[in-house]
């Protein structure tokens, strides 16, 4: 059935449609999270009454780029530009904005794109089975109110070092279990032991959806986001045809996110994919290691489903950086400082729309600009991911830790934004590329049990190719699916 496919279980299938179909569960295909036109009128009329994240099951065909906060309906694609007056670049840098997803971050898709598959072919049974999120903090998340959504447990494992707000959260949908594994989100190789414990002691009550190495993962951002991003530039250039497309950005993270570059490459053929990872972990940049500040961005290692032969340059960003600028964004006083220096009001209050791997992704959006000397004809894009909804308590942590933020901080912290650099910034040649590939050698052949033959078929284009061509098949399986649960 291709690689992304396991053969069915009809058994397994067909006591899940029977679930579903009592639960009133209709799954969304990629084409409609693409597209919500796809969807039904009926279907769209009665989410108008339900909330964005309330555990309704009809919330899943709200896993897309294009909610309409102000109206429960579906829109444009969601996304927040930022002027010269905040990056010091002629280039345009583009983020989209992941606030308006279910759960406020976009993994509640790359989790779907992992999940559904093993759905519909009977892979994952949701009466007997409990399905098992490993993640650095939205990913499993996301996962959980897939779960909650579909009537299933779920069971969390994220860094003990996370937001409270992360741990607050999966409890008050009902997440059972939630592991709180040692470290912070550089330590995944602790979550990756949670996920063996409890399959050596439970066996076949629990599927690990690792997304690290859940192809679903990339194919989701591949189809879903990278045509988003695509939607967004055509809108752009009906204002201006000379614009082109020079970057995407993204924070590395399980690698699921980057597959939209593996698209873009598709349509923008001169376009460079960068890598964003912290500084004080730069596994890409150094095979460096080590404990960093920028949540969501799990590193030490390189991600199964990260196709490292596409990805151009790889950035590592001081999370030093990152946490002031946090401040600056979002603190009154930093907010005021931002308007006195001419920065647009109404902007200034979007700026809470980047959570901390945001600001990341443009602090690298920024560096890539500068490095390649853009102009005003370039067009960057970026991801942000989540919101600073997620991360309250890190501004009320970090005025216990530093003191009150004040306006002589602020100004310190502009003139860091302006000040933002080429450094820690490299282009990757063909072998630099294939030494990242080779790097995966040692988590997933040695520690995870991948074959050699596994790790090899990585290097190929032509199985990458295979695994981005899938779409229309997963499709296929989730309309016979549905077609089943509505007779």
């Amino acid at each position: 059935m291709g690689i992304l496919l396991n053969k069915i279980n009809n058994e397994v299938k067909k006591r899940t449609i029977k679930r579903c179909k009592e639960k009133g569960i209709i799954l969304p295909t990629f084409a409609q999270m693409k597209d919500p036109n796809r969807i039904s009128s009926n279907l769209k009329s009665k989410l108008k009454n339900i909330g964005l994240w309330d555990i309704n099951p009809l919330n899943l065909f709200r896993i897309t780029w294009k909610n309409d906060p102000k109206t429960g309906e579906f829109g444009e694609v969601n996304y927040l530009e930022l002027p010269t007056s905040i990056t010091g670049v002629k280039a345009k840098i583009i983020g989209l904005v992941g606030k308006f997803f279910p759960t406020g971050a976009h993994k509640v898709g790359a989790a779907y794109g992992c999940l559904a598959p093993r759905l519909v072919t009977g892979d994952f049974d949701p009466e007997k089975q409990k399905a098992v999120w490993p993640s650095t903090g939205n990913y499993c998340r996301g996962g959980a109110f897939d779960c909650a959504l579909l009537g299933c447990d779920a069971i969390a494992i994220l860094p003990e070092e996370m937001s409270q707000e992360r741990f607050e959260w999966l409890r008050s949908i009902g997440t059972k279990e939630i592991f709180a594994t040692p470290g912070c989100e550089s330590n995944v190789k602790e979550i990756y032991d949670k996920c063996w414990e409890l399959k050596n002691t439970r066996g076949n009550e629990v599927i690990i959806f690792n997304q690290f190495e859940e192809f679903g993962n990339s194919l989701w951002h591949y189809e879903v986001t990278g045509s988003a991003v695509e939607e967004v530039y055509n809108k752009l250039r009906l204002k201006n045809e000379k614009l082109k497309v020079a970057g995407y950005i993204s924070a590395t993270g399980s690698a699921g996110t980057i597959a939209a570059g593996d698209y873009l490459k598709t349509k923008f053929a001169n376009i460079k994919i960068t890598s964003s990872e912290a500084l004080q972990c730069p596994t890409l940049y150094l095979n460096g290691y080590g404990g960093h500040r920028i949540e969501g961005i799990g590193d030490k290692h390189v991600p199964w489903i990260h196709n490292v032969r596409n990805t151009d340059c790889v950035t590592a960003i001081d999370d030093e950086v990152t946490i002031r600028l946090m401040r600056l964004f979002n603190e009154e006083v930093g907010k005021n400082t931002l308007i006195k220096e001419g920065v647009d009001k109404t902007l200034v209050e979007k700026l809470k729309l980047l959570g901390i791997s945001g600001i990341c992704n443009l602090v690298s959006a920024i560096k890539f600009a500068k490095y390649f000397e853009l102009s005003e004809n370039d067009v960057v894009f970026t991801i942000f991911t989540d919101s600073m909804e997620l991360y309250g308590s890190r501004i009320e942590e970090y005025e216990k830790k530093l003191g009150k933020y004040t306006e002589k901080d602020a100004y310190k912290d502009v003139q860091l934004l302006n000040n933002i650099s080429i450094d820690w910034f490299k282009e990757l040649d063909y072998y630099e590329r294939k030494s990242l590939h080779n790097l995966k050698y040692f988590t997933w052949v040695e520690q995870q049990g991948k074959s050699v033959e596994e790790l090899n078929r990585l290097w190929d284009p032509e199985f990458w190719d295979e695994i981005f061509s899938s779409a229309k098949e997963v499709d296929k399986l989730i309309e016979e699916f549905n077609t089943e649960i509505l007779k």
